[in-house]
């Protein structure tokens, strides 16, 4: 029988809905990891989240739901399963002032800020290519209210030697209906992690050491196909990988 390989096609061309992976189950943090401080105790809790009244660069649970919710800063959380071409949806909420992130890969990290306001939006605003690529525009909402964002991400490639032969890159990213990053590649991993050892796959981290924010609806679209080892894979003009010329994107 035939080895077989995991071959990444371009992002967002392989992602069906019918594919999506649920990141919070909306109860408990099974399979999230802690990252961070080491001992550090989690606050990340369940329930309805909504800004603070009485403390308006916090959120707080007001009530039974299933919203993943940061009230104030908190430890990092890191996907215990790995993902490499994929596209990831989501909806958050940030506190007046709050600073957040969605690492892809770990690494690889789109800006979560309360930038609502800003005029002209800088490398560390929301829905920046952090430390790298500034959003296009201002897409961000006040604080306290649900916001949605949409990743595509295109994982590094290598060859069979561990050699990086093409580097990563956000084919997308949209912020509230509105493309803020379009085919950003990204050389290496964003800010503290630019020396991080690059991979093909890796876990999809939230921030929450710098700030209230909460999740919903969060989830995770592979964009991939397994095709037999013996199989020559080939690339369209359009970047589609084939397999013996028979399109294996759909």
């Amino acid at each position: 029988m035939a080895g077989f390989i995991l071959v990444a096609v371009a992002a967002g061309r392989a992602a069906r809905a019918d594919d999506a992976i649920p990141l919070i189950n909306g109860k408990d943090l099974s399979g999230w990891k802690i990252v961070g401080k080491k001992g550090a105790e989690s606050n990340w809790q369940f329930g309805t989240a909504a800004l603070d009244p009485d403390d308006s660069i916090k959120l707080k649970v007001t009530g039974p739901g299933t919203d993943l919710v940061s009230p104030d800063k908190n430890v990092n959380l890191s996907s215990e399963q790995e993902f490499g071409d994929c596209t990831v949806e989501t909806e958050f909420m940030v506190s007046k002032g709050s600073n957040s992130g969605i690492k892809l890969e770990n690494i690889y990290e789109i800006q979560i800020y309360d930038s609502f306001g800003v005029i002209k939006p800088g490398i560390t605003d929301c829905g920046a290519v952090y430390d790298e690529k500034a959003p296009s525009m201002n897409a961000c909402k006040p604080p306290g209210e649900w916001q949605t964002l949409l990743i595509e991400f295109q994982a590094p490639r290598f060859d069979e030697s561990g050699k990086k032969t093409a580097n990563a890159k956000f084919i997308r990213v949209v912020l509230n209906g509105k493309t803020v990053q379009k085919n950003v590649e990204i050389a290496h991993g964003t800010n503290v992690s630019r020396n991080a050892k690059e991979h093909p796959t890796g876990g999809i981290y939230l921030q929450g050491d710098h700030g209230a924010v909460a999740f919903r609806n969060f989830k995770v679209t592979p964009a991939t196909a397994q095709i037999p080892r013996d199989h020559p894979t080939n690339t369209l003009n359009n970047g589609t990988t084939t397999s013996n010329g028979i399109n294996i994107s759909k």
